[in-house]
């Protein structure tokens, strides 16, 4: 996996362009308060497979310490059932970080069981809601073709 490459300063003299991009995909009949249940549980894949998307710790001016965040922003987009399966085999194919979230996994309350519902099914048989990608950006773009930005 090639490192993020940030340009600019950060600091307002110039906009920061990342050569990678972090992306999450969801199924557009999902409700609410599940895409937001899942947007989350996707996005917490990253930081522990790819510790570079992780940024320095934040402070406010009184110094009270808080933790870390992703570094770069995350887009997150919708489609149908079959944009998600698509957007899974091209991911996998193009060897970019993924994490997946499934129908099974609103029927689960811990980790243990998560794994295990996920475990149970063939990765072409997934019944998939959400998917999340980080890798260089063209890649990632080729991956969400057909997926439109969340409204």
């Amino acid at each position: 996996m090639r490192n993020t490459h940030e340009t600019g300063s950060g600091t307002g003299e110039a906009p920061v362009r990342f050569d990678t991009k972090i992306a999450v995909l969801l199924r557009d009949d999902l409700e609410s308060w599940q895409r937001l249940n899942v947007t989350a549980f996707l996005v917490s894949g990253l930081g522990t497979a790819v510790p570079e998307v992780i940024g320095e710790p934040y402070a406010d001016a009184d110094s009270t310490a808080y933790l870390p965040m992703l570094r770069q922003p995350v887009l997150v987009f919708e489609g149908a059932k079959e944009t998600l399966t698509a957007a899974h085999t091209k991911a996998l194919s193009r060897s970019l970080a993924t994490a997946v979230f499934t129908s099974d996994l609103f029927a689960t309350g811990n980790d243990r069981d998560n794994r295990a519902a996920v475990r149970a099914v063939g990765r072409d048989a997934l019944d998939l809601v959400g998917l999340a990608v980080y890798g260089p950006r063209n890649a990632v773009d080729k991956v969400l073709k057909g997926a439109r930005m969340h409204s």
